[in-house]
């Protein structure tokens, strides 16, 4: 399966995990359906409920590894090509890479939330400018829908 390699990363690849306690129970990694092996690497690697990866994966690119946004977002994630530059992401198109640098930086942003999901999703979203401005979820109609979709996505999921 295609997201099955993201197991193949060597961990020199990618930066190392956050340090610290999970940011999710343990429970939440395997209350889900199995996930591909690639997924299981990544989600603990980083500290992701495969649920999250998947629903992220889902909304930003319909499971589409050559997707490209109005934006100029790449890949399964949707990453901007600066932060794929920022992460070391050679080819934002490779499934691998970009599921690594997008579960990594997710991560990133989850723990700056303090394990809050949904403002770490906003801030990948319209900024974490933006979610600070507005001391949450910013206003914005896409933000917005863009938290709702992944949160709902997830717990049709578990």
């Amino acid at each position: 399966m295609l997201l099955a390699s993201a197991a193949l990363v060597a961990p020199s690849a990618v930066k190392p995990p956050l340090a610290g306690p999970s940011l999710f129970a343990p429970e939440a990694i395997t209350r889900t359906v199995t996930p591909p092996k690639g997924m299981v690497s990544t989600s603990e690697t980083f500290r992701l409920p495969p649920a999250l990866i998947r629903a992220v994966i889902r909304a930003e690119s319909g499971f589409d590894p050559g997707a490209v946004s109005s934006a100029g977002a790449k890949g399964l994630m949707q990453l901007m090509p600066a932060l794929a530059a920022e992460m070391g992401v050679a080819n934002a198109f490779d499934p691998r890479e970009n599921i690594m640098a997008g579960a990594q930086y997710r991560s990133a942003l989850i723990a700056e939330q303090n394990g809050n999901v949904a403002l770490a999703l906003a801030s990948y979203n319209a900024g974490p400018g933006a979610v600070e401005r507005y001391g949450g979820i910013p206003p914005f109609k896409e933000t917005q829908r863009y938290v709702k979709t992944i949160l709902d996505h997830i717990a049709r999921s578990e």
